[in-house]
Order: C-alpha cells, then structure tokens, then sequence
C-alpha cells in the first residue's frame, strides 16, 4: 500500500509533464517562432536606420509586442487553410491542427484575437499607420501568399514581399514619414535599400527550401517552382539572380550611414551568399541546398547585426 500511494502522485506528475510538454510544443508550432524573431529583428533593424536610438522606447516595445501578435496570427490563420496539405507531407503532418488536435474554429478565434490585440496595440503606441502596415502584411500573407502556393510558383514572389514588408512597420513606428517631409532621405534611402535587401534574400533561401522538400511538395499539390521544373535549373537561375542584385543593394545600404565596415559587411555577406547560390545552381543536390539555407540564414543575421551596429543614422 505505502509504494501505490506513493507511485500514484508521480504518475499523475508525469502525465501532467508530459500534456504540458505537449501544449509547449504545439504553440510553438502554431506560432512558429523563429519567423516572428526575424519579423522582429528586421522591424528594430528599420526603426534604428529610420531614428537611430528612439526617444521614447516603450512606443516601440509596444509595436514589437503587438508585430509578435499580428505574425503569431498570420501563422495560425496559414496552418488553418493548409491543414489538409499539411497531413501530406511529414515535417508538417504533427502540426496540431493537421493532426486533428486543435480545431478550425478554435483556432479562427485564437487568429482573431491575436490580431485584434496586436493591431490595437501598435495603433494605440504609435497610430494607426503601424497598424495597417502589420495589419496588410497580414492580409498578403495569409489572403495572397497561402493559397497561391497551390496555384502557381510565382508563389514566392508574393512571399518576398510579406518578408519585406515588416520594414514598413519599423518605418512608420520611428515616424519615417514625417522625417521624410522634413527633407530627412538618408533614412528613407536606409529603409528603402533595407526592404530590396530582404526581399532579394528570399528567393535563395525558399529556391533551397523549395529543393530539400520537392517530393513533399509535390505529393502535396504545391506549386512550388522545383515541382513544376524538376531539373531545378529555374530555381538555380532565380536564386543566382536574386543574390546577384542583393550585392548592390547591400551596398547602398551602406551609403547614409557612410559607414565603412556596414559596406565591408554587406560585400562580405553578399558575396559569400552569390557563391552559394552558384554552387546550388551548378550542383543541384541536397548537399548544395542545405549549405545555401544555412548560408542564407547566416547572410540574414549578418546584414541585420550590421544594419543596427554600423549602419545608424550618421
């Protein structure tokens, strides 16, 4: 009798470990993290090119706070519309609402009020622009992005474009328009060599993706554009393309802060990102798309790390 009682309460202690262990991981899935630390990093990154250090940082704190919210809702409302998808292909298969674990409309609620609470949140510190901005790469993403993987490779496009567009939220939150008013166009210039950077850096990094996970892809029914061209040589040829242009724009990102080791950075990254992408181009195979992805990953951080180190207003 003494071991039951005793066994029992550490039964129960280890089923409640493990339900929390569980709810951990599935919110993790759903929220998807790492995509709202990037989101997060590059809206810092635009706010500082914009304003340098920022007069009042709980404004901004909020905006970051409410960003997180508006992209946590963007994840969810994209795992609602790709559940079915989603069951086909294995890394996404476990993912709490693909496997029947959450349901739709407790996820739409969830959506929903992860939205609203982030949209106010960044009207409520720095206007309604903040907003709209969070609010409209929301609507790309979740409206245009998520269901045109299933019609067409131009996909990644639309895509490129969400990933760029938290730049417009750093903008707006450091009161880049009125700075721009005021004749203030090394930040705008900043801004604008910031967003091209991040919308060029994509197309490498989803070819990659695109690559590692072509038969999940096409079991799937996705578009993507190494379904529709096997070979990879369109994906090769638009990631050397789009990391071919990033070099120039990484350089301009230079030029209002006069800075020169963010120049030296971004011809670094740069270039170190064009020969992976050759190498995928050239090659072709898992080996080469996963050193591109990897690559990629490291080329972000390192353009981001300089932007806000060396790049600030002069």
């Amino acid at each position: 009798m003494p071991t039951s009682t005793t066994t029992r309460p550490a039964l129960l202690d280890g089923a409640e470990a493990h339900g929390l262990a569980l709810f951990t991981a599935d919110l993790a899935s759903l929220v998807r993290p790492r995509i709202a630390v990037m989101v997060l990093v590059t809206v810092v990154a635009a706010a500082w090119l914009t304003a340098g250090r920022p007069a009042d940082p709980g404004r901004l704190v909020w905006v970051l706070i409410g960003t997180t919210l508006v992209a946590a809702s963007s994840s969810v409302a994209n795992q609602i519309l790709e559940r079915t998808t989603d069951r086909l292909m294995r890394r996404t298969a476990n993912r709490p609402l693909a496997a029947g674990r959450l349901t739709p409309g407790a996820a739409w609620a969830l959506a929903a009020a992860t939205l609203a609470a982030g949209a106010t949140m960044c009207s409520l510190a720095t206007g309604w622009h903040t907003a709209a901005a969070a609010v409209a790469t929301w609507l790309l993403y979740v409206v245009a992005y998520t269901p045109l993987k299933r019609i067409t490779p131009l996909n990644t496009t639309v895509g490129a474009v969400v990933g760029a567009l938290p730049v417009g939220i750093g903008w707006l939150a450091a009161d880049g328009p009125a700075r721009l008013a005021a004749g203030d166009s090394r930040a705008a210039l900043a801004v604008a060599a910031l967003a091209t950077v991040l919308y060029l850096w994509q197309f490498p990094h989803f070819m990659a993706i695109a690559w590692l996970y072509r038969a999940e892809y096409a079991a799937a029914g996705a578009q993507m554009l190494t379904v529709v061209d096997p070979s990879g040589l369109r994906a090769g040829g638009q990631a050397v393309t789009a990391s071919l242009a990033l070099l120039p724009a990484g350089l301009v990102l230079a030029v209002p802060s006069g800075s020169i080791r963010m120049f030296l950075a971004a011809a670094v990254v740069g270039t170190v990102y064009l020969l992976a992408s050759i190498r995928f181009a050239v090659c072709r195979d898992n080996v080469s798309a996963r050193g591109l992805l990897l690559t990629s990953l490291g080329v972000l951080l390192g353009l981001l790390s300089a932007a806000i180190v060396f790049g600030g207003p002069a």
